[in-house]
């Protein structure tokens, strides 16, 4: 799904994703009908003192006043929540990269993450901190907003009790929620980063199958939804944190394979393929008629050719354009930038000519010979 750029704060983008748009309606149903106004007025006076006029509430249009202020000002708290860890994270010289809502609240991106256990202490414990200093703020403004405004008190008392849940759910150890993040924080005091995140991932991972089966019996899809982005980002992070171990130090010339073949862009799909099994060679660097270098040819990129045109079809009508990269650069983090571009390979450049070739079967290759060394070395 697609997100949309709405402002920023502190250069960091703060972005709206298309599935919150599609459920703000819905919560603001949710909120405004049935019981759930009673209900809140009733948590609100016995928390603060501070009585409603329920018919008042009830009157007219006035619960999707109540629906829409209320479901804005949630996702309004969640932005603070995000901004929250945002504002260490910069502390300590981390750039966001922005923030998203989306359906089930908000992701600040960092573009790296701190191995510090005392970094990411801080910066996972900074979100639920501002939503306990939000419900602070609301819990002050319902003794202070006149009982004439009974719409805007009721909304600050409901956001007041909504950040406390808001904190205290996202202190849960379901790893990535910030509560995992702690959880791994404090593992990483004593034991290896890799370990302490995947005895976190595994954590998360009985939290989402917790997750699923209360959103089953209870039928309620936001859990079920939940469980699944909680058990995919516990595996992805585990995964990827796995990748860091195996990659760190190794630079991108280090995993290329070293060398490159061209051909030229007039090259006919046939002919190429004849000099692939020949070669024994399945990616290509591909030069226009003044020799210099435009793209990359695949046997994939072959393969979606028809076979009655492979004499006739150029190279250049299915050669693909791929990202460019220092081969000093740090293997993982071009792996990444690969991830996010959605790119399977890349040129390789020293002092800006093209060395190499790099691609994900490279990557394949060099995780192998770690994961086999680090086992023989602890054999």
């Amino acid at each position: 799904m697609r997100s949309y750029t709405i402002t920023d704060v502190w250069d960091i983008p703060i972005r709206i994703n298309t599935s919150l748009l599609v459920f703000l309606p819905i919560l603001a149903w949710l909120i405004g009908s049935g019981g759930q106004i009673e209900v809140y007025a009733g948590f609100i006076e016995g928390l603060t003192g501070v009585g409603f006029d329920l018919v008042g509430l009830r009157a007219g249009a006035t619960p999707w006043v109540i629906g829409v202020t209320a479901a804005v000002g949630l996702f309004v708290s969640v932005t603070l929540h995000e901004l929250g860890h945002s504002w260490v994270a910069l502390r300590y010289g981390i750039e966001i990269d922005s923030i998203t809502l989306w359906i089930l609240g908000g992701i600040a991106s960092l573009k790296s993450l701190p191995k510090e256990w005392n970094r990411e202490f801080w910066i996972a414990i900074a979100g639920p901190i501002t939503s306990l200093l939000v419900a602070a703020v609301c819990y002050v403004g319902v003794l202070v907003v006149p009982g004439s405004l009974a719409v805007p008190r009721f909304v600050v008392g409901w956001l007041a009790i909504t950040n406390v849940v808001l904190a205290v759910f996202n202190l849960l150890p379901a790893f990535p929620m910030d509560g995992g993040r702690i959880l791994r924080a404090l593992l990483a005091r004593s034991r290896p980063y890799g370990t302490a995140t995947r005895i976190a991932g595994r954590i998360g991972v009985v939290f989402a199958f917790l997750f699923a089966v209360v959103g089953v019996l209870t039928f309620q899809l936001l859990m079920i939804l939940l469980a699944l982005f909680v058990y995919g980002a516990a595996t992805t992070e585990s995964r990827t944190v796995l990748l860091d171990e195996l990659l760190d130090g190794l630079t991108v010339g280090d995993v290329m394979a070293q060398g490159v073949h061209t051909v030229a862009a007039d090259t006919t799909v046939d002919d190429l393929g004849t000099r692939m099994l020949r070669d024994r060679q399945t990616s290509y660097a591909v030069t226009d008629g003044a020799g210099e270098i435009v793209g990359i040819v695949t046997l994939d990129d072959l393969r979606g050719s028809r076979r009655g045109d492979r004499t006739t079809t150029v190279v250049e009508s299915v050669m693909r354009e791929v990202p460019r990269v220092e081969a000093t650069a740090d293997a993982f983090d071009v792996l990444a930038q690969l991830s996010q571009a959605r790119a399977d390979a890349a040129l390789v450049l020293r002092e800006g000519n093209v060395v190499g070739l790099l691609s994900q079967a490279d990557y394949a290759h060099a995780m192998t010979i770690q994961r086999g060394f680090r086992s023989g070395l602890g054999g």
